[in-house]
């Protein structure tokens, strides 16, 4: 049925309107104001009716978008922005695909460092995979993914403690009994003792060690042999009398925490390389007899006295600054054949000057023959 049957009579007049085939926008605008105004004379002017404006069709040269090419939602649009602002970490020939904001979130590690000024230290390889954390293995990297979003580390069985410490040292994470969740017990508190004996060393080496090594370097020396006794320990040698020590570059100290802290052979261990790390060499540790008073003077056959000392042990520290260490110590002396004489009135006389060959078989022609030699040919 046609727009112009439903209208009634008043449809049926002579001025009957064409059939408008939708070719453009305007002529489908006017034909449907055109039949709203039609409605509302024959409804009445206190009655409104609102015309439903007809789609809009597209005209043959616009492209009808796809729907995969629509705009997202919101939720989705989040989600999407999410998944653009993770990134890709290669460790050990495996892919970690977190979010950097773990990371910002925690300045003083290594990985905030390198995420939290824009990406400008660190650059992708051609797939835009960013690789880090060279020499550790994926096992370990992913129990230390666990301190940027709980703010602890729980140590995988198969890996032991030495290894997740020195990896959380690599990487700047802080390795404490706070941080750190181990069912090795052993392990975890032998890293702890090791960090704890490394700041305390540092603190003995400040203050009691270093003013006895410079004392040392002002004598000129370039090495030092500290003997650490206990603070009660009292040295009294006889001045007529003293012991013989085998180092003259033997010094003391009194403390009795320095005492304790070396009865530890892993004290020791890490005293050894923290005193590397500071530059010195030839660093040896361990533990000697020191003599600390005369307990009485023997006389020995001949006359000569012997003297007993009280020997306590004691640990010991010898270290050395000196940088040509590899040269010999001792004068090389080159040997030559010996000229010398046992004549003194030789030995005082003027030395014979050696010439030329040339200059020599000159002189030997130009020489006057001796008196005795033109006597005798005077004669003849």
């Amino acid at each position: 049925m046609s727009d112009s049957q439903a209208d009634g009579p008043q449809g049926m007049s002579d001025n009957r309107r064409p059939f408008f085939y939708p070719d453009s926008s305007s002529d489908t605008e006017e034909y449907a104001e055109e039949r709203r105004k039609r409605l509302s004379k024959r409804n009445g002017p206190n009655v409104r009716v609102r015309a439903a404006m007809p789609p809009k069709m597209p005209s043959p040269n616009t492209p009808t978008p796809s729907t995969s090419t629509q705009e997202p939602s919101r939720a989705g649009k989040a989600q999407y922005q999410l998944c653009d602002d993770r990134i890709t970490l290669v460790v050990d020939n495996t892919r970690f695909v977190v979010d950097p904001a773990q990371f910002t979130a925690h300045p003083n590690t290594m990985l905030g460092r390198m995420f939290s000024s824009g990406l400008e230290f660190t650059h992708p390889n051609e797939r835009g995979e960013y690789e880090v954390a060279e020499g550790i293995s994926a096992t370990v990297f992913r129990a230390i993914l666990e301190y940027y979003r709980g703010g602890t580390i729980r140590c995988p069985p198969t890996v032991s403690v030495q290894e997740l410490r020195e990896a959380c040292d690599y990487l700047l994470v802080p390795f404490d009994a706070n941080t750190v969740r181990c069912q090795n017990l052993r392990g975890l508190l032998h890293e702890l003792s090791n960090e704890g004996a490394r700041r305390q060393f540092e603190s003995f080496l400040e203050r009691l060690i270093l003013p006895l090594m410079v004392r040392s370097a002002q004598r000129g020396d370039r090495e030092c042999h500290v003997v650490v006794l206990l603070d009660d320990d009292s040295v009294d040698w006889d001045e007529q009398y003293p012991p013989q020590m085998g180092d003259e570059y033997s010094q003391t100290v009194l403390s009795t925490p320095l005492y304790r802290f070396f009865k530890y052979i892993e004290n020791r261990d890490v005293a050894k390389q923290v005193m590397k790390e500071r530059g010195l060499k030839k660093i040896r540790l361990g533990v000697e007899g020191y003599p600390t008073y005369k307990e009485k003077v023997r006389k020995r056959p001949g006359g000569r006295a012997e003297v007993i000392y009280n020997y306590v042990q004691r640990p010991f520290i010898h270290m050395s600054w000196e940088k040509e260490e590899a040269k010999s110590r001792h004068v090389d002396f080159q040997c030559f054949k010996s000229k010398s004489v046992t004549n003194l009135a030789e030995a005082t006389a003027d030395p014979v000057i050696e010439l030329e060959p040339n200059r020599a078989r000159e002189t030997e022609d130009n020489a006057e023959p001796p008196p005795e030699v033109q006597g005798e040919e005077e004669a003849q």
